[in-house]
């Protein structure tokens, strides 16, 4: 320790400024852009220098009370937390659609116990998808990882200085490590990466390291200058010049950390004209004071109005509004729950297991408003299955998965593409007991059976999974394979046949194996459960037939290899006017754009009768 250093405590104004900016940020690019904008790494950064700086020169005196951090740290973070998450709770109850509030209830306390980025990593939840079916409660997932900070790194430090050992060393090796890991985890799982505390712990050390050499940094006013500007303005561009959404954190998150970084280091420029004058003005240092707040608010009543607006976009107006009204929150709770509380003298430990009781108990108390008219209920995720199935891996890009009969396979079929075709799962499986076939199934999600990845021209494992799908197909030698003839079905009449499709019928027609492709079904802008839940099966749930599907199909222009029979269920999906949401008292997709396996099962004549139509049985 005897080689760490850290500036005697002096309020940095200009902090707050960019605690503003960060938060606005954060705000301004949920709302209306949809993408990250790096104000949370900023968030992240800055509380590694300032709880870095605090403890160094608590060591520095001899007087690191851990007690006493934590009660701080508790006192300033759990009280505000809270009372959003019960608010939040008490809200979610009322408008939030009964199919999600399991869910909801789960994650609210994950993010009670500040394990809300775990939570969301077991639940495989991707942070770009749609704001209107995004958790409440999804960015508590930072401020997660803060409260595992704020726990660990005091006893960094305590052990550190206990074993005599460099502060920046350990600093140091602690940034190569995480910065290495998310760089590896970024590449491998981004996902996971996104949610995972060690790929950011190294964003926390490399505030810790500015905050132990910032002191030996002497610059001079022109640099200063320049150096706060480019920070400043590096940070606001961010998000738009960097394509975040596959990439971060991983090196990408150098970028707005590096920015804040500079504006960090200089500081107070001295100039009529820094950075720093404007980050210090008073409008900014008030909105900093707010940040914490603010960013605590602004999600939960940005999902809110997706849900009940049952929109998927926000517009300027209602952005506005959207804002204010989080702003007002924010002011009301930091001057009406954060200063009375810090500025009280309540113990943390009291403080907090009086709020943590009090959430728990009303998660358990307060039961969500009943759902709309609607006969049949069906998971939030009705995926078909196929029972007693037997799976094996031929290599490490397929599993193939044989159904069970009874004797002999009267005929062997193969189901092959991406999760719609798994759907058709629950209407084959009736069929195949009642005519001894045996199902054979590949499938990959997002993947439909083509010589290349139609959703990400990048995803080679999709095209991998495919030439794998294909082999397996040609050494089966089924008596037919069921896959997409379409894809893309939405409003604006984009349905397409892509040329792979027709590519991978074509090889095997070579082989002399029958293809039935079928039409895909349409898709949405929003979650047609969650729409029906709280609106009711109403027209606004579902579509105009004519908005969605064209009287011809894209396939019916092409040439086409003679393998290859054409099959057409959306009469089954839609009446003539109208791609409803509700048909017989079942819901027909369970979310954007699956059909529901409930719904797909009551289809099973119909598909047979086709599936006659076409092989002559």
């Amino acid at each position: 320790m005897a080689r760490a250093s850290a500036p005697e405590r002096t309020y940095r104004p200009e902090l707050q400024g960019l605690r503003a900016v960060a938060a606005l940020l954060v705000v301004v690019y949920h709302v209306w852009l949809g993408r990250v904008s790096g104000g949370v790494d900023v968030f992240f950064l800055i509380s590694g220098f300032l709880v870095t700086g605090q403890l160094v020169r608590a060591t520095r005196r001899g007087r690191l009370d851990l007690r006493a951090v934590w009660s701080r740290m508790a006192k300033r973070l759990l009280p505000a937390a809270f009372v959003v998450l019960g608010v939040t709770l008490a809200a979610a109850a009322w408008w939030l659609p009964e199919n999600r509030w399991a869910q909801t209830v789960r994650e609210i306390v994950a993010s009670a116990l500040f394990l809300e980025n775990w939570q969301l990593t077991a639940d495989s939840t991707d942070y770009y998808a749609q704001h209107a079916q995004a958790s409440v409660v999804q960015h508590f997932w930072s401020l997660s990882i803060q409260g595992q900070f704020y726990l660990l790194w005091p006893l960094l430090v305590m052990v550190v200085t206990l074993l005599r050992r460099s502060l920046l060393a350990v600093l140091s090796a602690v940034f190569v490590l995480s910065f290495g890991f998310s760089v590896w985890l970024t590449a491998v799982d981004q996902p996971l990466a996104y949610f995972h505390t060690a790929t950011r712990i190294w964003e926390f050390a490399f505030g810790g390291l500015l905050a132990i050499v910032i002191s030996r940094i002497d610059l001079g006013r022109p640099l200063r200058t320049v150096l706060g500007w480019a920070g400043l303005l590096g940070l606001v561009v961010c998000g738009i010049v960097l394509d975040v959404g596959a990439g971060f954190p991983g090196y990408l998150a150098l970028w707005p950390t590096a920015c804040a970084a500079a504006v960090i280091t200089a500081g107070t420029s001295g100039s009529a004209f820094g950075a720093d004058r404007l980050l210090a003005a008073a409008p900014l240092r008030y909105l900093g004071d707010l940040s914490y707040a603010l960013y605590l608010w602004h999600w939960p009543i940005l999902v809110g109005w997706l849900v009940v607006s049952g929109r998927t976009e926000v517009g300027l107006t209602d952005g506005v509004a959207i804002i204010g009204a989080s702003l007002v929150l924010a002011a009301a709770t930091h001057h009406l729950v954060e200063e009375p509380v810090r500025r009280s003298r309540l113990r943390a430990r009291t403080i907090t297991a009086a709020l943590l009781v009090a959430l728990l108990t009303a998660a358990w108390v307060i039961q969500p408003s009943g759902p709309k008219e609607i006969a049949a209920q069906v998971a939030a995720t009705d995926f078909a299955a196929l029972d007693g199935q037997r799976c094996e891996k031929p290599d490490e890009d397929l599993e193939v998965c044989y159904g069970p009969v009874e004797g002999p396979p009267s005929k062997r079929v193969v189901l092959v593409g991406d999760s719609h075709i798994q759907q058709y799962v629950a209407a084959f499986a009736p069929i195949a007991e009642r005519r001894g076939w045996q199902l054979i199934t590949m499938l990959k999600g997002a993947c439909p059976f083509s010589t290349r990845s139609e959703k990400n021209p990048e995803d080679v494992s999709c095209v991998r999974f495919n030439d794998s799908a294909a082999a397996e197909i040609v050494a089966l030698r089924p008596d037919f394979v069921f896959t997409l003839a379409s894809r893309n079905v939405q409003v604006g009449l984009t349905e397409v046949t892509p040329p792979g499709f027709v590519e991978r019928w074509q090889q095997l027609d070579a082989e002399q194996i029958p293809v039935i492709a079928v039409r895909d079904n349409p898709r949405y802008s929003f979650s047609v459960l969650d729409c029906v839940q709280v609106h009711g099966p109403v027209d606004r749930c579902g579509a105009p037939r004519a908005d969605l599907l064209a009287p011809v199909p894209p396939y019916a222009a092409l040439d086409v290899p003679a393998n290859v029979s054409f099959l057409d269920f959306s009469d089954q999906l839609c009446t003539e006017q109208q791609c409803p949401p509700v048909i017989g008292d079942l819901l027909v997709n369970f979310d954007d754009n699956h059909v529901s396996a409930t719904y797909m099962r009551s289809m099973s004549e119909a598909v047979e009768a086709a599936l006659d139509s076409v092989t002559g049985a």
